[in-house]
């Protein structure tokens, strides 16, 4: 079935949280605009919870999407919240998310990121020597005790990941090598280590390198464990799991991925007893439940092929353009939102506004034949568009975001 079948109405339109595209655009008030599916986030949110085993937590990382009413909404779904700057910290509170329930990763901490953290009672989550330092040192100054955990940079690496984030030399993490004399460090230090992190890679489709991974990651922590001292408070996973984007991928299997869980979940309960396990997820959760919206501003033939401008860009969704990180550009699922059930389809291109041929959002997609006016719209845009996008080329306006 086509990712646009559900949000299809009646009419030949699409249709998000009741309200036809069209009216969607008069209600944004300009294109190009995002729109978020609150719906489509509980039920994520719900599969999750029926399909894993129920003592796991879900925690949603704000890098996916940044939008606050989004975070908002996340906050009466999620246990807990994972940020990577001071700024989306401040978005995880005014949310109401417990400090003790946020925890801050990231390869570059700056002093200002450490401090609010630290002041605020939010988990430090650990990647570097120089990081134990300065979280102590800041912990003096503020006469306060830092909460913090460790993350670990695990001695495997799946062999199937969109993007691989563990094994081998890594920015992220401490290797499982050095956590030994780094827990010891912890131990002599005024500082409350409160549990681990172990972030093996992102954007999975595959059940067996899911299931695979989580078995190792539940091996490693239950090494480190003997090394921590007093019973740890969380364990957190990591995630991994994938949404397809492309025509030949298909979604990932959850069922078979939580009827695996026993095999790992049953000794690391037996091993930490009372440990929140937490699994930590962004684009799973969120992708899915989001659509790019631009105007149609221009139809022209050249050399005998059709291009279709648009309003729109990599400026807003980068990704959609194949240049956040894919090796081979490939067509994300489109369609002219406005014309459903269009009996007449053309082969065209549809580019962006910029001034760069890399500004493409679909190539040789066959669509129904669109009008200049029509509103053209790249689906799987509810993770890292708008925030994850170089919006000040060209120095366009900010497309607007909608949660419905």
């Amino acid at each position: 079935m086509s990712i646009f079948e559900s949000y299809k109405a009646p009419q030949g339109v699409l249709e998000i949280g009741g309200l036809p595209l069209p009216r969607l655009a008069e209600r944004a008030g300009q294109t190009p605009f995002f729109v978020y599916d609150r719906s489509k986030l509980g039920e994520r949110v719900a599969l999750l919870r029926q399909m894993l085993a129920p003592e796991l937590r879900i925690h949603y990382s704000i890098k996916a999407n940044p939008m606050p009413a989004l975070v908002q909404h996340m906050a009466s779904l999620v246990d807990g919240f994972d940020v990577a700057s001071a700024g989306e910290m401040r978005m995880a509170l005014d949310a109401g998310m417990p400090a003790r329930h946020v925890s801050m990763a990231g390869p570059g901490k700056s002093s200002q990121d450490l401090r609010g953290a630290v002041g605020a009672g939010v988990t430090v989550t650990l990647e570097s020597a120089h990081q134990l330092e300065a979280v102590e040192r800041i912990g003096r100054e503020l006469g306060v005790r830092p909460r913090v955990g460790l993350r670990i940079n695990p001695d495997f690496q799946p062999r199937s990941s969109g993007m691989r984030m563990g094994g081998g030399p890594r920015q992220f993490g401490v290797d499982v090598e050095q956590a030994p004399a780094l827990l010891k460090v912890i131990a002599e230090r005024d500082l409350d280590f409160v549990g681990f992190h172990v972030f093996w890679g992102s954007q999975c489709l595959d059940p067996g390198t899911v299931i695979a991974a989580q078995r190792h990651v539940a091996e490693l922590v239950m090494r480190l464990a003997d090394l921590a001292g007093d019973s740890l408070e969380f364990v957190n996973m990591g995630g991994g799991f994938g949404i397809p984007y492309f025509d030949n991928e298909r979604p990932l299997d959850i069922g078979a991925v939580g009827a695996a869980m026993q095999e790992w979940l049953t000794p690391l309960r037996r091993r930490l007893a009372g440990t929140r396990l937490i699994l930590e997820f962004g684009r799973y959760l969120v992708g899915e439940a989001g659509l790019y919206v631009c105007r149609v501003l221009d139809k022209k033939v050249s050399r005998g092929e059709t291009f279709l401008i648009t309003d729109g860009g990599l400026h807003h969704q980068l990704a959609a353009s194949g240049n956040f990180g894919q090796v081979l550009r490939r067509n994300y699922p489109v369609a002219i939102g406005n014309r459903m059930d269009s009996g007449q389809t053309e082969t065209c291109h549809v580019v962006g506004c910029l001034c760069t041929p890399l500004d493409r959002l679909a190539d040789n997609v066959v669509l129904p034949a669109a009008e200049i006016g029509d509103l053209f719209v790249v689906a799987q845009s509810g993770a890292y568009g708008r925030s994850a996008s170089p919006s000040a080329f060209l120095s366009h306006p900010l497309p607007v975001e909608i949660l419905v």
